[in-house]
């Protein structure tokens, strides 16, 4: 419930909202008048403007200054009232679904939502107090739905997926970051997009990936060794797993290397990617406003306009842009010049022209013209599996090492698996894909401990949402389904989904790989979860599911496999520090204060 009326509050903005409409006018200029001379004597005083020597302008033009500045701080205190007006006074569609009380009027449960430290036990709450479907605040108390209800879930990603397309905000930012790659586009463009696409990732493909993939994570093994005969057992994990899955991406999806792993030195276009998302996180509140400023002038106009912004964190979002955006340019000029000069130039790039890029651009050249991607998509497909598969994958591994070091039963279990599997010669792709305990350890990080905890979407008309459960109403009414308006934000809640008790029992919120090795329950079987792997939400399902998720599959297996038959890892002298991030993308600091991502670890070699 919104405070009463008091002096600032929404209801007191509300109610001269209201004599506004009633025609009181007089009343209303009187009050707004007032605050807009003070705030543009604040502002722009007139002493200031008449000694300056920098600027002349006469009375009559300072006039019209004024009234503009007055007339667009009329249209958004309007605006603002009448979204307020709207959102916490008259009834609406969502009021009779459940849900928190918002902590803020302007953000509503966002703040809790998207922080970095509470974010995890409003995440929880929303789990464990509340119906498979819970109505949030958004901005100004914009109504928004939690979803991990299954049914839900497979309405909004795969059924009706064409009406619940990502959101304009979140296409155009994708599309300033990335280019017009497969995360930024919707509807026949992304169809066309991963039609030429889901070949590349096929098992097949991902058998000649997987020597690529054991030669990378030897050079992670020697350079680790290196680290720990020089008296070196504290490594920052994170960091070597980062420069990994740079290196893996590069090899095996742009056949370009990025990092000889010989030792432990910057990478420029890896700090990029490790800091894209932390840079962005702030900007998530005036989501709105990203579309209408990315359609002010030409892209070179917003460019300048961009570069004058005195915020070091705009800046640092542009910088690490840029490094993407070149750096990928660049391996994709040397690819088109290869395969230009033929099949023998390609077999002397790395990767052998095996690599995604390098099969795209083959199939891309000899598609029909209808289906052929244009220069800069291609470009862009470069940068989204650059920025997709490094955090996310790096991340997991970090996760996967930190309870492996907390359950040291599990990690000398693992170990001994390995061994074993060594003992008829190298590790295949079939024996590798075949090794249960790992398998087990993999999808059971990955169910309780998702690197991306939700996804959101936008109902572009309006629909009706059908429910796998009914839920009870605020008024104590059953309902089967639920009625989303056009323009309601409604996020998948991954997390949610993998630990909901009712699918995965009592035991959900427990690390237990074992639970893999047993027949999977019934109510799992029956709740038909639309995620495309092992009944999780991890890598989302439908159209829009993660299209690298065997690849990322194979790099998390390969990796381990190599590094659990060399070394014990056991928790850092420094964990009790360590705090994993909620956020777009979830990562480990050293305390809450910094942004940087780290995890430290103590390493040694195995007997």
């Amino acid at each position: 419930m919104v405070p009463q009326s008091q002096h600032g509050s929404p209801i007191h903005l509300i109610h001269r909202s209201i004599l506004l409409c009633q025609g009181k006018h007089e009343h209303i200029q009187e009050f707004f008048s007032g605050r807009l001379q003070h705030l543009t004597s604040f502002v722009l005083p007139w002493e200031f403007v008449s000694i300056s020597p920098l600027i002349s302008i006469s009375t009559s033009m300072m006039a019209v200054v004024f009234r503009i500045i007055q007339a667009a701080f009329l249209s958004v205190t309007s605006w603002v009232l009448w979204k307020l007006f709207r959102n916490y006074v008259l009834r609406k569609p969502l009021d009779n679904i459940p849900g928190p009380k918002p902590s803020s009027w302007l953000t509503g449960n966002i703040s809790e939502f998207e922080h970095r430290k509470s974010g995890w036990s409003f995440t929880e709450d929303l789990e464990s107090k509340w119906n498979n479907v819970v109505r949030m605040k958004g901005i100004f108390g914009e109504d928004m739905l939690y979803v991990f209800d299954p049914k839900a879930m497979h309405s909004i990603l795969v059924k009706d997926a064409h009406m619940y397309e990502k959101q304009e905000w979140a296409l155009t930012l994708t599309t300033v970051l990335f280019g017009k790659g497969l995360l930024s586009v919707a509807g026949g463009h992304h169809r066309q997009q991963r039609k030429m696409l889901n070949p590349l990732f096929s098992i097949a493909h991902m058998r000649a990936m997987t020597d690529i993939f054991f030669q990378i994570s030897y050079k992670l093994r020697d350079a680790l060794i290196n680290e720990t005969s020089q008296g070196r057992n504290e490594v920052d994990i994170l960091n070597w797993f980062g420069r990994t899955a740079l290196e893996l991406i590069g090899q095996g999806g742009l056949g370009y290397s990025f990092d000889p792993l010989v030792k432990n030195i910057p990478n420029t276009l890896g700090d990029a990617i490790k800091c894209a998302l932390p840079s962005i996180g702030g900007t998530l509140m005036y989501s709105d406003l990203i579309p209408v400023a990315y359609k002010l002038g030409s892209p070179s106009f917003q460019r300048r306009v961009v570069d004058m912004i005195p915020i070091k964190a705009v800046k640092e979002i542009v910088k690490n842009i840029d490094t993407m955006t070149n750096e990928c340019q660049n391996i994709y000029n040397q690819k088109k010049a290869a395969l230009l000069a033929g099949d023998d130039a390609m077999v002397h790039q790395v990767g052998e022209g095996k690599d995604i890029m390098s099969v795209l651009l083959k199939a891309n050249m000899n598609a029909d013209e209808k289906d052929r991607l244009p220069e800069d998509e291609l470009v862009a497909q470069m940068t989204t599996l650059v920025f997709a598969a490094v955090d996310t994958t790096s991340g997991a591994l970090t996760r996967i090492l930190d309870l492996l070091a907390m359950h040291p039963d599990v990690q000398d279990k693992l170990r001994a698996e390995i061994k074993d599997a060594h003992e008829n010669g190298e590790l295949t792709y079939d024996k590798l894909v075949d090794l249960p305990y790992l398998d087990a350890i993999c999808r059971e990080t990955l169910r309780l401990y998702p690197p991306v905890p939700s996804i959101s979407r936008g109902a572009s008309e309006d629909m009706i949402l059908p429910l796998s459960e009914p839920i009870v109403g605020v008024d104590g009414s059953l309902m089967h389904e639920i009625f989303v308006p056009k323009g309601t934000q409604l996020f998948i809640g991954i997390l949610s989904s993998n630990r909901n008790k009712a699918l995965w029992g009592e035991d959900a919120l427990e690390w237990k790989p074992e639970r893999w090795l047993l027949p999977s329950t019934k109510e799992l079987s029956d709740a038909r979860i639309p995620g495309v792997y092992s009944n999780l939400m991890t890598f989302s399902g439908g159209g829009r599911s993660c299209i690298g998720f065997k690849f990322s599959q194979l790099e998390m297996k390969v990796v381990l496999s190599v590094l659990a038959n060399s070394f014990k890892f056991s928790l850092s002298k420094n964990r009790d520090k360590v705090v994993w991030n909620s956020a777009g993308v979830v990562f480990p600091s050293i305390g809450y204060e910094t942004t940087r991502p780290s995890m430290p670890m103590h390493i040694e070699l195995t007997d």
